[in-house]
């Protein structure tokens, strides 16, 4: 939990320092996400297909390219919308609704069934791992759910990482609908990990690392649920698988944009797009703050040549005086 929070802390540096590529990652995650996260529950589309549906400029032509393309439009929603969107029965009903909205499937609603999660043993059989709440209980179990996360988050007292993790644990428990828990589970992951000031989903897919651990993930849920029933689960299991995640998430997003800040001309560039996003009046030290990377001296370079171009001018002595723009940057 400590390392995570040195991530998020350093999060907003790493955003500020390579916009063009960033901007590359972000759209590459989304891709990412929406193929990893239906790929997890066995949905796939023939190879080429998915960046057209993702892009909206293929239409989809059977049932699993449907649920691919509503999964695409939630994703879309969280986002770009995760500051407005406020947690909700209704908006994890409308989800739901949103991922069939093109199989014509009525969806939706909770659950009017019972329903179990299954899996295969070594032996080939199918054997029940869990089994959710009834569907006769789910519509409060989910209102109780929904209002305890709602108070403990309010109050502050908890990290709200572990109350992330332990409502989206509660959820799968709940299993709510006929089908796509798993998928609304990661959804609301990524939202309320937005919502809590963890951006990573912006640019690394949760979904896709998730996939690349999905027995650890599997084997994390079924450890933790069991003895949910009767309150007398084990939580640390499926906390250290998320924590683990996350992780993961941040590390693979300060390596690569780490790579991408040490190649040849790479930090020159990033001082260069600094200023030009800057006020016409900034600091050295304004730079500085946003690329903790760059030293102080390849700064002063930096400028020493804009001045020369007539591109800046300084306006003062010292280490605080301010600079002035006075022409196209990166021209």
């Amino acid at each position: 939990m400590r390392a995570v929070g040195e991530f998020k802390g350093r999060q907003v540096l790493y955003a500020r320092q390579s916009p063009e590529v960033l901007e590359t990652m972000r759209k590459a995650a989304i891709i990412q996400s929406t193929e990893s996260s239906n790929r997890i529950e066995g949905i796939t589309v023939a190879p080429g297909r998915l960046p057209g549906l993702v892009g909206k400029s293929a239409k989809p032509k059977d049932r699993s390219e449907q649920e691919i393309a509503g999964y695409r439009d939630v994703l879309a929603e969280v986002h770009a919308n995760h500051s407005r969107l406020k947690l909700s029965a209704n908006l994890i009903k409308d989800w739901h609704g949103s991922m069939y909205k093109y199989t014509g499937e009525k969806a939706g609603v909770w659950k009017t069934k019972d329903n179990f999660i299954m899996e295969t043993r070594a032996d080939g059989r199918a054997a029940v791992r869990f089994q959710p709440a009834s569907a006769i209980s789910t519509p409060k179990y989910m209102e109780k759910l929904l209002a305890l996360f709602n108070h403990e988050l309010s109050r502050g007292k908890a990290d709200p990482i572990i109350l992330i993790a332990s409502m989206v644990l509660d959820f799968e428990c709940i299993h709510p609908f006929k089908d796509g828990n798993g998928r609304i589970g990661r959804l609301l992951t990524l939202l309320l990990l937005y919502q809590s000031g963890y951006q990573v989903g912006r640019f690394i897919s949760l979904e896709r690392i998730v996939e690349q651990s999905r027995e650890t993930y599997y084997d994390a849920l079924k450890q933790s649920s069991l003895g949910w029933h009767k309150a007398g689960h084990d939580l640390r299991p499926w906390w250290n698988y998320f924590l683990g995640m996350l992780t993961a998430a941040y590390k693979e997003f300060e390596a690569r944009v780490g790579n991408i800040t040490t190649a040849k001309g790479a930090k020159r560039k990033m001082v260069l797009n600094t200023i030009k996003r800057l006020p016409e009046k900034f600091s050295i030290f304004e730079i500085q703050q946003i690329c903790p990377a760059v030293s102080r001296d390849l700064i002063r370079l930096v400028l020493k040549d804009l001045k020369t171009e007539g591109k800046v001018v300084c306006l003062g002595k010292g280490p605080g005086a301010l600079w002035n723009k006075r022409g196209n940057i990166l021209k």
